[in-house]
């Protein structure tokens, strides 16, 4: 598997031709847009899953109350 995947990347290298490709100024602000988006979403994503574990971990260690 490992001898297929070096061949492979000799191959690509050594046989790949110029590509003369423009990109407009357009792409630079979508690829940081879904950069920012990507971030956001993981951020969003960690937060709530943070709250559960914390709230479980609350339930867990919680002081009893006195009953009186």
């Amino acid at each position: 598997m490992k001898k297929i995947i070096l061949v492979s990347i000799i191959l690509n290298i050594f046989f790949t031709k110029s590509a003369f490709a423009y990109l407009d100024p357009g792409t630079g602000s979508i690829i940081l847009q879904a950069l920012l988006g990507a971030i956001a979403a993981a951020a969003s994503y960690c937060a709530f899953y943070w709250n559960k574990v914390k709230n479980f971990f609350k339930k867990i260690f919680k002081k009893k109350e006195k009953t009186e």
